[in-house]
């Protein structure tokens, strides 16, 4: 990347004149936060030797620079043993390394085609060089030959790799030497700092740093160079990690402020905004992690509001860097108290969280029951009532009743009686004998609901109604600060809609005349008519020569090839043989603990003579047979549809990853007027083991006609499930989702038909499943960081909305913002990539030109002082609408275009347009501007 591109990068993201002389930096030497939480910085040094390939970041993403040690060097180095033993002039007993001799002819060669040239063949193009200074720990030695060998090697290593850059940690002794051959300068502790010796986190001395000051200052002055500050601060300790970087920051400095091992995600000239929430379960309360209640209920909300969930257990051993660099919070759901000898541990690193002070949301039970001591701590008094004949309630929040009323449970009261200090009451209760008890608060510490306040199920049923509302309660508990929202449900304004076809059923024979197979109606009824974006799939084991239907295959592989063939359909696999549940080996002597028939009577697949279950059988062979036998050759299958219980673990999901296969099914959102609660609605997928499952947006028609057995025109009740993720929050796109067995009967096929009709009516953005399978892909990768007084967002730019709560986006000096509408919950803000930067504003001028909404993806956007152009390019005929239009014209591939219609929205009038293509050119050009 050359000198330029990184600048570049940088005035594309800053808003303010102080912030514009250097590109944001961070520095991370460990492995376990994947890189591209760090992409919304311009330059990230890491440690080479954790894998990392500059090659393989994406446009857009961060610059790597490479850590590396001249004047140290650690015996686990790979080039150690080559370094002659003359040349190591000491030892560096703190950091176990050796301190090299920069004296040595030798030596700059050696270092540039062993430490550098590899590195340099990787991609890196920059480099952080480390320890310049070191040889001032040997007893002897000669200063001005030591400060020559560096000069040597600086300059060796520009002759060797031309346009290499160089960030230099001190070495200041040496800077007007090389200064045309130095990126950045950086030094480590100018106000806080790292006692290797004494391993504590200190505040530098004002002597020192009074000094180290006047050399930084120097540099900045004389050689007109970037200065790096990094200092150290106990990672848990955000608020003087912020101050520190702000002090930094005041002084005209690049301030990277993080822990001493640089091994969490620190804060520089932007701040990183934490967007994962760790969620504690116990694995004893589900079989699986998709069933536990922490995943059905709690995970959706918190996807709404923005956060990625991580699960652990807590018969696991228990993390520990988990710190607010990362996570917002932690939450747990538990049912009753974690066993013996769980609990303990859990309820130790629970009080360690807290004490970090980061917030932490308890659901349902807190899993352990508080020693007294362990209750002051949480500012709680235990209540020493005896078992109440009567509890009735005394003061209710206004986030509770949110699905149902409160009532509360003689049998299992409330363990605490009050709060201790600063608290904020949700619900207290007083028994017969005037005793208090307390149900839920909002604590200094985060916030805590119990049963039966949080969730109740209702009986004789499988339907649940929150109690509490889970978005207020969520928010308030964790702190969760207003932010930009990544949202999949919406793109450019508009609902996203697409459909997608399981392939069960393929061969059944239609309730039709002839009798012809459902897929053969499927082709003729749905798919030839709707021509907007649906995924087709089938399952090998219904469809081949060589499965359960050979006599039909011919004629079914050629209606599946006519299927695939169609320009508005995409190809996915509905695996071999359809397994019923995809991890057998959870339910090992739990098939009593589950209302699925096919567990219970050991039913794991379609029987297949002679087939043995085989998971890369099931995902990688099922898309070799369709790209050999039925895909067009210029087609690719790119789905994996799950089967049965949609339930994959670690293991399936990645080998559909590594098969470089997309995923999707299961989440069973199925909300609906007999079951209105938002208990029925799901998460956007869930994360196993690092594998990203993601979930159909809406479940399919099995639910809706009672597992196909009637009624079955039940499907058409997919439209109140449409109409109850719209309103009163859009949670969810629009899918029509069914089974090829739908098309076996009429009233299936009329269900399909009463949902298309229904998407007619609606201002809808239509995509292929692929599609918003890479935007809940892109949700979870995406970062987010402050910077100055605005937002900087950096993702694969397949996600390109977000919900602002409040304000309206300022874009005079908007990056990547195209526009925004109104929304149920803000305004929906439309990027036109994978980057941007805004700020907000309270009022938004009325004469700039902006998207308002498109059914179609935005690219190419150029503006200028009395111009705009874009590019649409869509799946359906264009609709798009444009506000700030004042004395302007608008054409669409050089055709002037009139609107068809005018409204108005906030204080804005809105021009609505029509195109009769599916992608066009858009122009826009202003007078008097």
């Amino acid at each position: 990347m050359s000198l330029f591109r990184v600048f570049f990068i940088f005035f594309l993201w800053t808003a303010s004149a102080v912030a514009q002389t250097a590109p944001a930096v961070a520095l991370y030497y460990g492995h376990a936060i994947p890189l591209k939480e760090f992409r919304v910085f311009d330059i990230v040094v890491v440690e080479p030797g954790h894998g990392h390939d500059p090659q393989r970041q994406a446009p857009g993403d961060s610059q790597l620079f490479a850590y590396v040690s001249v004047a140290e060097v650690q015996p686990t180095r790979p080039y150690f043993r080559d370094i002659p033993e003359p040349w190591k002039l000491a030892r560096n007993g703190d950091w176990n390394s050796v301190v090299i001799d920069q004296t040595p002819a030798d030596w700059p060669a050696f270092f540039a085609d062993r430490v550098v040239g590899p590195l340099w063949e990787k991609g890196y193009r920059g480099f952080f060089l480390d320890t310049l200074d070191s040889y001032r720990l040997a007893q002897q030695f000669d200063e001005a030959a030591q400060q020559a060998g560096l000069i040597r090697v600086i300059e060796t290593l520009h002759a060797r790799y031309p346009g290499i850059k160089l960030i230099l940690n001190r070495g200041f002794e040496i800077i007007p030497r090389v200064r045309d051959k130095v990126f950045m300068v950086a030094a480590e502790s100018l106000f806080q700092g790292w006692n290797a010796g004494a391993r504590r986190y200190e505040q530098v001395k004002a002597a020192d740093r009074e000094w180290l000051l006047g050399q930084l200052k120097t540099i900045r002055e004389r050689d007109r160079l970037p200065i790096l500050a990094i200092d150290y601060v106990a990672p848990h300790d955000r608020r003087l990690t912020r101050d520190t970087a702000r002090r930094i920051r005041e002084l005209g400095f690049i301030p990277w402020v993080t822990d001493a091992q640089l091994d969490s995600i620190g804060i520089g000239t932007i701040e990183v905004q934490p967007r994962r929430v760790l969620v504690m379960v116990d694995s004893r309360e589900a079989a699986s992690l998709n069933y536990a209640n922490a995943h059905r209920y709690l995970q959706m909300p918190l996807n709404h509001l923005g956060y990625v969930v991580d699960y652990a257990d807590v018969r696991q051993a228990l993390p520990s860097a988990i710190y607010g660099d990362r996570y917002a919070g932690i939450a747990s759901w538990f049912s009753g108290s974690i066993a013996d000898p769980f609990s303990r541990p859990y309820a130790r690193w629970l009080q360690q969280r807290i004490e970090q002070q980061l917030p932490v949301a308890v659901i349902g039970n807190f899993g352990f029951l508080p020693e007294r001591s362990v209750a002051q701590r949480l500012a709680l008094q235990l209540s020493t009532a005896a078992t109440p004949r009567q509890l009735s309630i005394t003061r209710q929040h206004a986030m509770l009743g949110f699905e149902t009323p409160p009532l509360p449970s003689r049998g299992d009261p409330p363990v605490f009686q009050a709060a201790l200090g600063t608290s904020e009451p949700l619900i207290e209760l007083r028994d017969q004998a005037n005793n208090p008890y307390l149900g839920g608060a909002i604590m200094p510490w985060g916030g805590f609901i119990l049963d039966p306040f949080a969730l109740v199920e209702v009986p004789n049923t499988e339907q649940a109604r929150w109690v509490v509302d889970p978005f207020a309660f969520l928010q308030r508990a964790l702190r969760l600060p207003e932010i930009p929202i990544p949202d999949v449900t919406t793109e450019n304004g508009r609902r996203l809609f697409f459909s997608h076809i399981d392939g069960d059923g393929f061969p059944s024979l239609a309730e039709l005349p002839g009798s012809p197979p459902a897929a053969e109606v499927l082709l003729r009824e749905i798919l030839e008519k709707y021509r907007t974006p649906t995924t087709v799939s089938v399952i090998e084991a219904e469809v081949a020569p060589h499965g359960l239907h050979p006599q039909l295959s011919p004629r079914l592989e050629a209606i599946a090839r006519q299927m695939f063939r169609l320009p508005h359909v995409e190809i996915a696999s509905h695996t071999y043989a359809h397994p019923f549940v995809w991890d057998p080996d959870l339910w090992a002597g739990k098939a009593g603990e589950t209302k699925n028939k096919n567990i219970a009577e050991g039913n794991y697949h379609l029987d297949v003579p002679g087939y043995r279950f085989d998971l890369t059988r099931e995902i990688v062979g099922s898309t070799d047979y369709i790209r050999s036998r039925l895909a067009p050759p210029d087609k690719p299958v790119r789905i994996l549809l799950w089967s049965g219980d949609t339930a994959p673990g670690a293991a399936a999901l990645r080998i559909a990853e590594q098969a470089g296969l997309l995923n999707m099914n299961g989440g069973d959102t199925a909300i609906t007027r007999d079951n209105p609660s938002l208990t029925a609605v799901g998460a956007h997928g869930i994360e196993k083991a690092g594998f990203l499952q993601v979930y159909a947006p809406i479940t399919n028609e099995n639910i809706y006609t009672n597992l196909w057995r009637g009624p079955y025109y039940g499907y058409e009740r997919v439209i109140e499930s449409f109409e109850m993720t719209e309103s009163p929050r859009r949670l969810k796109p629009v899918d029509i989702y069914y089974h090829a067995y739908s098309a076996s009967k009429r009233a299936g096929l009329n269900a399909v038909h009463k949902a298309f009709a229904w998407t007619r009516t609606q201002a809808l953005h239509p995509v292929f499943a692929s599609d918003y399978i890479r935007k809940v892909r892109d949700f979870h990768d995406l970062a987010l960081a402050r910077d100055n007084d605005g937002w900087r967002i950096r993702g694969d730019g397949e996600l390109r909305t977000f919900r602002l709560p409040a304000g309206l986006p300022r874009l005079a000096d908007a990056r990547g913002v195209a526009g925004f509408t109104a929304g149920r919950e803000g305004r929906y803000l439309h990027l036109t990539g994978g980057a941007a930067w805004f700020a907000s504003e309270k009022t938004a001028r009325p004469d700039t030109p902006r998207l308002v909404d498109a059914n179609a993806r935005l690219d190419d956007w150029q503006r200028s002082d009395r111009s705009l152009s874009f590019r649409l390019k869509g799946y359906v005929p264009l609709e798009f609408s444009l506000a700030g239009l004042q004395h302007c014209t608008v054409s669409a591939d050089g055709q002037p275009l009139t609107a068809t219609r005018q409204t108005r929205q906030d204080e804005a009038v809105i021009q609505h347009y029509r195109h009769a293509h599916a992608a066009a050119q858009i122009q826009i050009r202003c007078l008097g501007r």
